[in-house]
């Protein structure tokens, strides 16, 4: 009850957060063993300091490296950002995550991709990406390093994304002492991978695109758009700073397939008009998606 009182989710709903992060701990477990740690990639984070100590002792499991790697992290963590409120998924993750990578190795040991390294390095990135995407959709994160950043975020007041590079490029230099340069290199390729992939998971496709318009004749801009495309205006008043004149200022949100349509009606309207077009990834409300109670 505390959880749902927390994220004020229903029962249904916070039972499929939780086989989200099922699922992601089963696909980044079987990344580590298919992909990295055979080839000696170590893709930051935790997980990366698995690789390398594993490489360097095959005595230690990477899952119990993980596992402890974590553990001063979290509990840092639970003292510094709030409590088990905020930790509390991740724990499970990383509970969960640690565990499935000893459990899936004997599984995964015969499972041949090839030898090139970087394919392994994109594939392997894809699948972690995957699998950080849905424990962020989940509500969770995959701890290590995720949180040390957090934590590094609200003791020095450093960026969320300054954070997270400082940690991940220790790593990645001691994956470059250790396995030599180009397997740096190599775990910078699937680190960049999956965070690409991660956001994609995280928010989906860049299908709509933001149209912003400043122009004299708002009325024939709008009343073509509304008619021709079917979607709706969003004007305001603005001041050209340069020009020092007023001038109307239309939003309008599109499909991709509908941009060259949009540029053809604005210009037909008025050819002075000054148009940036930038991408969003998705859009709720009438004419677009719906949001899901």
């Amino acid at each position: 009850m505390a959880d749902r009182r927390l994220v004020g989710l229903t029962p249904s709903q916070i039972v499929t957060s939780y086989v989200m992060l099922v699922i992601a701990a089963v696909i980044d477990a079987a990344s580590v063993n298919i992909f990295f740690a055979p080839f000696k990639i170590a893709p930051g984070g935790v997980t990366g300091v698995a690789v390398i100590l594993n490489h360097l002792d095959a005595r230690l499991p990477l899952g119990l490296i993980i596992l402890l790697g974590n553990i001063p992290i979290q509990i840092l963590g639970y003292r510094m950002l709030g409590g088990w409120r905020i930790v509390v998924r991740t724990v499970f993750y990383i509970l969960l995550y640690s565990v499935l990578v000893e459990f899936l190795k004997p599984y995964t040991v015969n499972v041949e991709v090839g030898t090139n390294v970087l394919l392994n390095a994109i594939f392997g990135g894809i699948l972690g990406g995957v699998a950080g995407g849905l424990v962020l959709r989940a509500g969770g994160t995959q701890g290590g390093t995720s949180t040390l950043g957090r934590i590094l975020q609200q003791r020095f007041g450093m960026p969320l994304s300054a954070t997270s590079l400082y940690t991940d490029t220790a790593v990645i230099v001691l994956a470059g002492l250790v396995f030599g340069w180009e397997g740096a290199l190599y775990a910078i390729v699937a680190l960049f991978v999956g965070g690409a992939t991660a956001d994609y998971v995280l928010e989906g496709p860049s299908v709509i695109r933001i149209a912003t318009i400043i122009t004299d004749k708002p009325d024939a801009i709008s009343e073509l758009v509304m008619e021709a495309m079917g979607r709706g205006v969003t004007s305001w008043q603005g001041k050209g700073m340069f020009t020092d004149q007023n001038h109307t200022v239309l939003f309008i949100t599109v499909s991709r397939a509908q941009v060259n349509s949009l540029q053809r009606l604005v210009h037909l309207a008025d050819p002075n008009a000054f148009m940036v077009i930038g991408h969003g990834h998705v859009a709720y409300g009438e004419g677009f998606r719906q949001i899901k109670d």
